[in-house]
């Protein structure tokens, strides 16, 4: 593994972010950002519920130079000062991946830098060392728009997946509430705003609560919301906040459970390796957009101190889509001499751990 400080333009286009980002990997191992642009494109989509993947891939192509100018003349370098370049390669909205692939591949070339081809599920699992100094092996809650998994993170490019969502992604869960319940977009900040204002007075069941196995299924928790809005209609604005903080608190409760269980297991992984790390607290780590939610973060810091786990949480800023991890996973890929050619493919679909048995009915989400 090199041990020079490595700098790196990075690139994420998955989804509806347009984002760029420059990150340097210090000789002892440590991260800075040295710039960090996100452009949104809520307005663009804000008016169909939901991200629109071809209106999302046009808008890349349009805000995505103008990021890389940004974040290039934030850091104060030219690309000539870059070590290499990294992109999201997948999974994500196809057309979204490929803009990014493509403009990262012609810097790379056109710039003789070499090229890193990023998982972005990967950059979400390692972004917790760029801020906090996190090494693994941890446990890891991957809570995204699109994604809802316990991981273990043994190594750099070694992962092994517990569960994963049968249905639903505790992002996606969000939105659809959201839509059914008449508020705005994005769905997860709308619902946690209004369950301020509410109480947890509503019943609504916790699917999978006490199952053996670690797997998520929220598309019942979300009928079940649906049910209860229909009996009350017209809705009020008190009960909407008392519908979407009782679906808050039901989400809370089943992510609490799965976790409790996944560290068991990831207690005992651990003392099958090393006997003598029972003597150190084990690390909980909760990355992906929706680990932003403050009700979520309270019910995993409760957990957490429960089992004498030390909980992190990346800041906001790089819990939710951002270019900042994708330089930083692709700077640990290049510092171990990994790079990829230019006839790397974009990838709707790229597992963390593509070993891991399938999960029934968890289809892309596994």
């Amino acid at each position: 593994m090199s041990r020079n400080p490595l700098t790196l333009l990075g690139i994420e286009t998955s989804c509806d972010e347009t984002a760029a980002a420059v990150v340097r990997l210090r000789a002892d191992g440590s991260g800075e950002i040295l710039s960090n642009i996100v452009r949104a494109q809520l307005d663009l989509h804000a008016a169909y519920g939901g991200v629109v993947p071809e209106i999302a891939a046009r808008a890349h192509v349009d805000l995505l130079d103008p990021a890389i100018r940004q974040a290039m003349a934030e850091a104060q370098i030219a690309f000539s000062d870059l070590d290499g370049v990294a992109a999201t390669a997948g999974p994500g909205l196809i057309g979204g991946v490929i803009v990014g692939l493509t403009e990262a591949k012609a810097i790379a070339l056109g710039c003789k830098k070499p090229f890193i081809a990023v998982n972005h599920l990967e950059a979400h699992a390692l972004s917790p060392g760029l801020t906090d100094d996190v090494r693994p092996p941890y446990l890891l809650l991957l809570v995204s728009g699109g994604h809802t998994q316990l991981i273990v993170v043994n190594d750099f490019g070694s992962y092994t997946r517990l569960g994963t969502t049968l249905d639903d992604a505790l992002g996606e869960a969000f939105d659809k509430a959201a839509k059914l319940l008449g508020l705005g977009y994005p769905g997860g900040p709308e619902v946690e705003r209004w369950a301020a204002r509410g109480k947890p007075v509503i019943s609504l069941p916790r699917p999978m609560l006490g199952r053996k196995e670690l797997h998520f299924s929220l598309a019942g928790l979300k009928t079940a919301l649906r049910q209860e809005a229909t009996s009350r209609a017209p809705l009020g604005e008190q009960d909407i906040a008392d519908l979407c903080a009782s679906f808050q608190d039901a989400v809370a409760d089943v992510v609490r459970d799965r976790v409790k269980r996944a560290m068991d297991l990831f207690g005992e992984m651990c003392l099958s390796v090393d006997p003598a790390s029972d003597r150190a607290p084990l690390t909980l780590v909760a990355a992906g957009g929706v680990a932003a939610n403050a009700r979520l973060r309270k019910a995993l810091s409760e957990v957490a101190t429960e089992r004498g786990f030390r909980l992190v949480v990346p800041p906001p800023t790089l819990c939710t889509d951002n270019a900042a991890m994708i330089a930083w996973a692709g700077a640990q890929r290049l510092a171990r001499g990994l790079t990829d050619g230019m006839g790397t493919p974009a990838r709707a679909r790229w597992p963390l751990d593509p070993h891991a048995p399938p999960a029934l009915g968890a289809g892309v989400k596994a």
